[in-house]
């Protein structure tokens, strides 16, 4: 039931790592987004599947795990629309406004997919995306502090812009109005 898929995800991360680690975590440096530079533009296609430790991995990789988990269980084509929405918005969004600093690591992604599962259940108001949801929120509600200024190490911009990005992502993919309900009529005057 898609632990397979989750596993081979978190397995290309840790292999990135060990790579990564290999180099003396110098990926980040090439490959992350450096706001407004031309150089880092490449980062929005990278940025979160590079972390500036090992450490950084590990503290990602459970919430990564079970939130990817949560979106693949929607299917294949679900999780691939998402997570490369997720990437690409809020990349684009860390590289126009993000502070200058190198921004990489999954937790924006984390907090893409959270966004995108809690509001998934708003658009689609069925039974599985309420439980979805209420399981996110039970689970990783505390979070959401993640999106305001901490630790000058942290990129909340990517928290805050993958937050959004994962929103966005929801309203995007949410069913279309198919019950064809009349809906009420403004009229002036």
């Amino acid at each position: 039931m898609r632990i397979t898929e989750t596993v081979i995800i978190i397995g290309l991360l840790w292999i990135v790592e060990l790579y990564n680690s290999s180099v003396g975590h110098s990926l980040g440096m090439s490959w992350g987004i450096r706001p407004r530079s031309e150089d880092g533009l490449v980062g929005i296609l990278f940025w979160p599947f590079l972390h500036a430790t090992t450490e950084h991995l590990i503290s990602n990789t459970i919430p990564l795990a079970v939130l990817s988990w949560f979106v693949l269980l929607r299917g294949m084509k679900d999780y691939l629309i998402v997570t490369l929405g997720i990437t690409l918005i809020a990349g684009a969004a860390i590289w126009l406004v993000a502070r200058p600093a190198i921004h990489i690591g999954a937790s924006g992604l984390i907090f893409g997919y959270f966004g995108f599962l809690v509001a998934a259940a708003w658009y689609e108001r069925s039974l599985s995306s309420f439980v979805v949801s209420v399981l996110t929120i039970f689970l990783y509600g505390g979070i959401v502090w993640g999106v305001f200024p901490q630790e000058t190490y942290i990129s909340w911009e990517a928290h805050l812009f993958g937050l959004l990005a994962g929103l966005f992502m929801a309203s995007l993919l949410g069913p279309d109005d198919a019950d064809n309900s009349p809906r009420p009529v403004s009229r002036d005057g």
